[in-house]
C-alpha cells in the first residue's frame, strides 16, 4: 500500500480522530477534536486550517492538526489555553507518518514549523529533529515549561502517606480548620443543562484571585471557557468544583476527568478567605475526588506553582520544537 496524505476537516474526520486517539503516546483532552475545534471557532480567524488525515491504505496512521499564518506552520492553538499539544500518531505507525508528513508539508507555504507544548516522551521529539535536518533545516528543541504530576494510590490515607512529613501535616491541619468552618463543603457542577449558570461564579472568583488572572479572563477567553465547559460536560469530562463557606462559594476550580486521570485546568478563590486555604484544599479535595473515582494520575498542569509539589506532584517537562527553512530562523 502507498503513504497518502489528504486535507480534511473537523466534520471528515472527527469520528476517526476519536477511535485513533486511544493509540496514541499523546492522548489528551487538548488533542479532542473537541477541544480543538472550539478552539478554531473562537480564534481561528487569520489562519489556514490544514487537518491532514496521513493513510497506509485504508488505515489512518496519524493526524497532523496545524495551521498556516504569517509563514509560521504551527499546532492549532496557543500556550495560553493548551497545556500539551502534539500530532495524532497511532503507537507503531511513527516511521511511516513523520516522512509522509515532511513530505506533504514541503510545498505548503511557510518559512519555519514552531510546534508548542510537546509532553515529555512525545515521539515527535524522537522523530521530527533528525528527518527535518536532514531536509536542511535548523532545528532547535528547548523546555518550555514543567507540568507536575501526582501518581495516585487507591486511598486517601496512601496519598497522605505518600506526601513529605511537612506538607501531609500541613495539609491535615489546614483540613481540620476549614471543617471547623460554618457548612464547609465541596461539590461539582457537571450538569450540562445547569453548568452556564454557575460559570458566572467561576469567573468571578478567578478574577478575585490575582490581577495576572483578572487580566488573563478576556471577554474572548471566557466566552472559550463556557463553550468549551459546555461541548466537555456533554461527553461527560468536565467537571466544576466549587468549596463553599457560610453558604458561599469561596474557590472553584476546573478539572477535566479524562482518561484515568483528572486534569486541574484553572482555578480562582475569594482572598476574604486565604486564612482557611481555601484555594489550596479546593485542589486538594479534587485529588481526593480523583482518588474515590479510581484515577490513577492527577496532572496539575503547566506552571511549577509551589502548592503542585505541596500536594505531591513531580515534573514533567513539556518541549517546544521549531524548525527554520535554509538553515536560518531570520530566513
Amino acid at each position: 500500500m502507498s503513504i497518502t496524505v489528504e486535507k480534511t476537516d473537523f466534520e471528515g474526520i472527527e469520528a476517526q480522530w476519536l477511535e485513533l486517539l486511544p493509540t496514541c503516546a499523546t492522548n489528551t483532552i487538548f488533542v479532542t477534536p473537541w477541544w480543538q475545534r472550539v478552539w478554531w471557532d473562537h480564534f481561528g480567524d487569520g489562519s489556514e486550517l490544514q487537518i491532514l488525515a496521513v493513510r497506509d491504505g485504508d488505515r489512518l496512521l496519524g493526524i497532523a492538526p496545524m495551521r498556516i499564518q504569517e509563514g509560521v506552520l504551527s499546532f492549532l492553538g496557543d500556550t495560553d489555553l493548551f497545556d500539551y499539544h502534539d500530532f495524532l500518531v497511532a503507537r507503531g505507525a511513527e516511521e511511516a507518518f513523520y516522512p509522509a508528513l515532511l513530505d506533504h508539508l514541503g510545498p505548503l507555504d511557510w518559512r519555519t514549523m514552531h510546534l508548542a507544548s510537546l509532553p515529555e516522551g512525545s515521539p515527535s521529539l524522537k522523530h521530527l529533529p533528525l528527518l527535518a535536518e536532514r531536509l536542511g533545516m535548523s532545528v532547535e528543541v528547548t523546555e518550555e515549561d514543567t507540568a507536575p504530576v501526582a501518581d495516585l494510590p487507591t486511598s486517601w490515607d496512601e496519598y497522605l502517606a505518600g506526601l513529605n512529613k511537612r506538607n501531609r501535616h500541613e495539609l491535615r491541619r489546614k483540613l481540620r480548620r476549614l471543617y471547623n468552618a460554618d457548612h464547609a463543603h465541596q461539590y461539582a457542577c457537571d450538569d450540562p443543562e445547569t453548568l452556564a449558570g454557575c460559570m458566572g461564579d467561576f469567573f468571578r472568583l478567578l478574577r478575585l484571585s490575582s490581577p495576572d488572572k483578572a487580566a488573563f479572563l478576556t471577554p474572548e477567553r471566557e466566552r472559550f471557557f463556557s463553550d468549551v465547559a459546555s461541548e466537555l460536560a456533554s461527553h461527560g469530562m468536565f467537571k466544576l468544583y466549587f468549596l463553599d463557606v457560610d453558604e458561599k462559594r469561596v474557590a472553584s476550580c476546573i478539572c477535566f476527568d479524562y482518561g484515568d486521570s483528572y486534569l486541574l485546568y484553572n482555578s480562582g478563590y475569594d482572598p476574604e478567605y486565604a486564612s482557611l486555604s481555601v484555594g489550596l484544599l479546593n485542589k486538594a479535595l479534587c485529588i481526593q475526588e480523583a482518588i474515590e473515582q479510581g484515577r490513577q494520575r492527577f496532572e496539575f498542569l503547566r506552571g511549577a506553582e509551589r502548592y503542585k509539589y505541596d500536594l505531591g506532584g513531580k515534573d514533567r517537562v513539556v518541549y517546544q520544537l521549531a524548525a527554520h527553512r535554509g538553515g536560518n530562523p531570520s530566513t
